[in-house]
């Protein structure tokens, strides 16, 4: 039975009852309309904990002025009975009162890797998402925390974070979930409108359109940015943000692929920002 902790004291008591018991847990972070790629974590975590918790906050502090917070999807009813579902023990619903109370002034910031790429478009969204990460972290204290590769900036942004602050918590990757045409799901295709949905495949396309040109000998990371801005610049109504050949490790931009890689990138459709990712290599 899917038990919730409507506050920050119940959830630390859950926590401690667990660690005497010896019990491992397994964290999936989530601000909630939960889909199959949120799914995919709570198995992987029941797969290896002992007890698993989904956190639902929608967290203000990541989000930018002008930026979609007020019209994030809430689905709270069907996130809790997804989550009976599948078997979680606990839903922690935070909130914004709670987590970040009047006087409240401290903030995480994991340096470099949030300056380009995301983080050039959204300034200070990491700073939110390492924030409330970290507090997460603390709050449950969790063996596991999982994360999905569709943010990727943001999976590598809290393994630092965690590797950096010396948290004893295993940060645990899960591939993409995508729909049958290739969209990765996201929280926020649910704000697509119908014209604008047939053509939110575009990035994962371009993406694809990188992998298979580097696959037949093409090794500038200029000329597969090129390739996919042009893709997509071909598709109506979308705009670019960025897109990106980057190390996998450090995110720096690369000017040649000789190993492993990621293409990245953002786009905007419909008023709706999609973002995604894959991995390429010679």
């Amino acid at each position: 039975m899917t038990a919730t902790a409507g506050g920050i004291a119940e959830m630390r008591r859950l926590a401690r009852e667990w660690r005497a018991e010896a019990r491992g847990v397994g964290l999936v972070p989530t601000m909630g309309a939960l889909h199959d790629g949120h799914m995919s974590l709570v198995q992987a975590a029941r797969d290896q904990s002992d007890r698993v918790v989904v956190s639902i906050f929608v967290n203000p502090i990541q989000f930018g002025p002008g930026e979609d917070y007020d019209r994030y999807p809430r689905t709270l009813e069907a996130d809790l009975e997804r989550c009976q579902a599948a078997g979680v023990d606990v839903v922690f619903l935070a909130t914004a009162a709670e987590m970040y109370p009047p006087g409240y002034h401290t903030h995480v910031v994991v340096e470099d890797l949030t300056t380009g790429l995301c983080g050039a478009f959204r300034p200070g969204h990491f700073r939110g998402v390492a924030t409330v990460v970290a507090k997460l972290l603390h709050i449950v204290a969790p063996q596991r925390a999982y994360f999905g590769e569709k943010d990727y900036q943001q999976l590598q942004v809290v393994r630092h974070l965690v590797a950096d602050l010396n948290m004893d918590t295993e940060v645990v990757a899960c591939p993409t979930v995508r729909e049958s045409d290739g969209l990765a799901l996201s929280s926020r295709n649910a704000l697509l409108t119908p014209e604008a949905r047939p053509r939110a495949p575009c990035l994962y396309r371009a993406l694809c359109r990188a992998r298979d040109l580097l696959r037949s000998g093409e090794r500038s990371a200029t000329a597969l940015q090129s390739e996919m801005r042009e893709s997509l610049e071909r598709v109506s109504g979308v705009g670019v943000d960025y897109v990106a050949v980057v190390d996998s490790r450090t995110l720096e931009r690369l000017d040649l692929v000789e190993g492993e890689a990621v293409a990245l990138g953002a786009i905007r459709l419909a008023g709706v920002r999609l973002i995604d990712n894959l991995r390429i290599s010679v």
